[in-house]
C-alpha cells in the first residue's frame, strides 16, 4: 500500500530535504557537553555513521556556542556532512547574537516557544532569533513541548474554557494549547519575515494517545513539515514500544516528515540505538529501506540449540557494520533480505523467500544447513565453520547481485 505524504511544503536543511514528498528523515541528538569539541564530534560522527541524517546538539552556554563552528570544521575534515541543528532554550537569542560563527555553522535552529522568554520579553527574544535565522537563511523548527508549554497561553485557554457552557476537560485544553502554540508561533515567524518553506513544526508529548491526537489536529490545520517524536519516551523496551506505537499510527496516516526516537540510554550505553530504532520503524512499515533485513525465527521446543540465535546476531551485526561501506559501493543493497532459520518447519520456506537464507538443523535433525539464494538451494553447510562460511556467502551474494556504484 502506498502512503501519501501529507506535507506539501518542503524545507531544505543543507543537503537534506524534509517534507514536500521527500523520504521521511531520521534524526537524533547528542548527549555530550557541546563545549567538549572532541567528544561531541565523535558522537556526531557515530550517529551519522549509524544513519542519522540530521543531528541536533545542545547550545545552552557561551562555551557551547563557541564550540559549534570548530565541531563543524572537524566534521567537514572527516568527510561527515551531516547537518547540525542547534537546540536553543532561554538564552538562544543572546547566543546567536554574540556568536555569529555559531549562527552560521548551524544548518537549522530549534526554537521552543514555551521558554524563549516570559511575559514582555517573549516576543522580542523570539523575534530576535527569527531575524537572525532570516539573516543567515537558516530554517527553524518551532518545537513545542508540553513540559515547557507557554504558561500564559495555557492559563488564558483554561480561563476561556471555564466560561463555556460545556467546558472541555483539562486534557483536551492542554492538547489544544500545544497546537495553538505551534501554529501561532509559526504565524508570528512569518510576520517577521521567515519564509513559509523555512519552518518545521513539532509538538512533543510523552503520552501515546496525546501524541496521536495533537499531531492529527496539527496536520489537519497546516501544511508545514512535521517532526514526530514521543518526548521522554523512556528506557529500553518501554521507550521503543511507546515510540513505535505512537509514531506508527501517525505515519500510517501519512503524518510526519522527519522522526526521532528519544530513548533514554543505559548508563554508558550506545547513543546510536535511537537511530537504529527509528530506521527499523520506517523499514518495517515499508516507508524506507536502510539496511538489509534479517528474518529470524523466535525459537521453540524444536530449536533447543542456540546456534541459530548466535548466527542471527552475528549476521545482523555484520550487516550493520558493513552497510556504510556497501552503501558507497553498491546500489540497492539496503533492499536485501537475509533469513536465518532454526529448524525444518519454516526454515526452507522462509529461506527461499529471502534473497539469501540458511536453514539450521533443529533438535534431532541432521547436522546440515542448506543455503538458498533467490529461492534455489545452492549449497549445504556442515561442520564447525557454518557461521563464518554463511557470512562469506552473504558477502559474495552482495558482490554478485548488486550494481557497483561509479567511484
Amino acid at each position: 500500500m502506498t502512503i501519501e505524504r501529507r506535507s506539501s511544503v518542503g524545507v531544505t536543511i543543507g543537503p537534506v530535504h524534509v517534507g514536500g514528498g521527500a523520504p521521511i528523515v531520521v534524526q537524533s541528538m547528542t548527549n555530550t557537553d557541546t563545549a567538549d569539541v572532541a567528544g561531541t564530534t565523535r558522537q556526531v560522527q557515530a550517529l551519522a555513521r549509524a544513519g542519522s541524517e540530521l543531528v541536533r546538539i545542545t547550545v545552552n552556554s557561551a562555551e557551547a556556542a563557541a564550540a559549534v563552528a570548530p565541531i563543524r570544521e572537524r566534521l567537514d575534515a572527516l568527510g561527515v556532512r551531516v547537518p547540525l541543528i542547534g537546540d536553543f532554550h532561554f538564552n538562544g537569542h543572546k547566543l546567536l547574537r554574540e556568536y555569529p560563527a555559531c549562527a552560521e555553522a548551524l544548518a537549522k535552529y530549534r526554537i521552543n516557544p514555551g521558554n524563549v522568554g516570559r511575559g514582555s520579553k517573549r516576543d522580542p527574544q523570539f523575534a530576535e532569533m527569527i531575524e537572525i535565522a532570516c539573516r543567515y537563511r537558516k530554517p527553524v523548527r518551532i518545537g513545542v513541548n508540553w513540559g515547557s508549554l507557554d504558561p500564559d497561553l495555557l492559563t488564558r485557554m483554561m480561563d476561556e474554557n471555564s466560561k463555556l457552557a460545556e467546558p472541555r476537560d483539562a486534557q483536551e485544553v492542554m492538547r489544544a494549547a500545544v497546537v495553538e502554540s505551534a501554529l501561532s508561533s509559526a504565524a508570528r515567524a512569518e510576520e517577521l519575515g521567515m519564509p513559509h518553506d523555512h519552518i518545521i513544526l513539532s509538538a512533543k508529548v510523552s503520552g501515546v494517545q496525546d501524541l496521536i491526537a495533537i499531531y492529527s489536529d496539527l496536520a489537519a490545520r497546516c501544511d508545514y513539515p512535521l517532526h514526530l517524536g514521543l518526548t521522554e519516551a523512556g528506557m529500553g523496551s518501554k521507550g521503543i514500544v511507546a515510540s513505535t506505537a505512537g509514531m506508527a499510527v501517525l505515519l500510517q496516516r501519512g503524518i510526519g516528515d522527519t522522526i526521532r526516537v528519544s530513548l533514554t540510554p543505559e548508563p554508558n550505553g550506545d547513543r546510536t540505538q535511537e537511530v537504529i530504532v527509528a530506521q527499523e520503524i520506517l523499514q518495517t512499515m515499508g516507508l524506507r529501506a536502510f539496511t538489509p533485513l534479517v528474518v529470524a525465527c523466535p525459537g521453540c521446543g524444536r530449536t533447543t540449540s542456540t546456534v541459530f540465535q548466535e548466527l542471527a546476531q552475528q549476521i545482523q551485526t555484520h550487516i550493520r557494520h558493513r552497510m556504510p561501506q556497501w552503501r558507497q559501493q553498491y546500489s540497492g543493497v539496503e533492499e536485501m533480505t537475509v533469513a536465518v532459520m532454526g529448524c525444518v518447519v519454516n526454515g526452507p520456506g522462509e529461506s527461499k523467500h529471502a534473497n539469501i537464507g540458511i536453514s539450521l538443523p533443529g533438535t534431532g535433525e541432521r547436522a546440515v544447513a542448506p543455503v538458498y539464494e533467490d529461492g534455489e538451494k545452492t549449497v549445504t553447510l556442515k561442520g564447525e565453520r557454518i557461521a563464518q562460511e554463511f557470512q562469506e556467502l552473504v558477502e559474495a551474494y552482495v558482490a554478485r547481485h548488486f550494481e557497483p556504484l561509479s567511484p
